[in-house]
């Protein structure tokens, strides 16, 4: 059965950075596309970040687009999420997700079947 656990978040000062993980269990990357939502407080959850490696391609929502980085070690089964620039919007509670969808790449929480129960990223300005 897969799981994902994250791990990494915390405070920080706008401009500041963070690194999230997300250990991942018993499935091969491959056969994934791999993912980073948030839900800010009082919102709706939105996608931040998803790969998918072997083709490698990465989506970024245009929010985060420039400032966050996600990547993967297939060796270690680990999802992480640089993020840099911090911003107070940036708040909210992280998380990462799978999906068997890899083609075309999607937003859509539904189609994502295997969850983390977050971390929380809370910006300050």
């Amino acid at each position: 059965q897969l799981v994902l656990v994250e791990s990494g978040g915390g405070s920080a000062q706008a401009g500041g950075s963070l690194r999230l993980s997300c250990a991942a269990s018993d499935y091969t990357f491959n056969k994934y596309r791999i993912a980073w939502f948030r839900r800010a407080p009082g919102k709706e959850r939105e996608g931040v970040a998803s790969i998918y490696t072997g083709p490698h391609t990465i989506d970024y929502a245009d929010s985060v687009n420039g400032r966050f980085t996600i990547s993967q070690d297939d060796a270690a089964k680990t999802l992480s999420l640089q993020m840099n620039n911090l911003q107070p919007e940036d708040t909210g509670i992280y998380y990462c997700a799978a999906s068997t969808q890899i083609y075309p790449s999607s937003w859509d929480p539904t189609l994502y079947n295997y969850w983390g129960q977050g971390t929380q990223v809370t910006v300050s300005s």
